[in-house]
């Protein structure tokens, strides 16, 4: 994973787990959440997502849930949740994508006028 907490960019991937986890999710909740919100343009694999939630329980972006789900089975499955310092971490990635999407539109705005 390449993401750089010191000011650098998040991958979009790890972007849309940490906004997924401002509400307790389990792993297959996490790839629904994506998949949905993406439209089906991000659709994580297991291996990538499970990947990408170690490397982030690492960092301390997220946490392990407490209260785990129980399923009909009565199995349970992890939940995982993000951490203050990942809050921070996705606010300063949302801060950070405005910022190019309003650059992009000032640009192509002013590209607009002169043609």
């Amino acid at each position: 994973m390449r993401d750089n907490i010191k000011g650098g960019a998040l991958t979009e991937t790890t972007f849309f787990i940490l906004i997924s986890l401002f509400q307790p999710s389990h792993g297959y909740k996490i790839m629904q959440f994506i998949k949905e919100e993406t439209n089906g343009r991000l659709n994580l694999g297991a291996g990538t997502l499970y990947g990408a939630l170690n490397t982030m329980l690492k960092k301390g972006w997220i946490k392990s849930y407490d209260g785990m789900e129980e399923k009909e089975d009565n199995s349970r499955t992890k939940e995982y949740i993000i951490t203050e310092e990942g809050k921070s971490i996705a606010r300063t990635e949302l801060k950070r994508l405005r910022q190019v999407y309003q650059t992009g539109i000032k640009i192509l705005e002013e590209v607009k006028d002169n043609e």
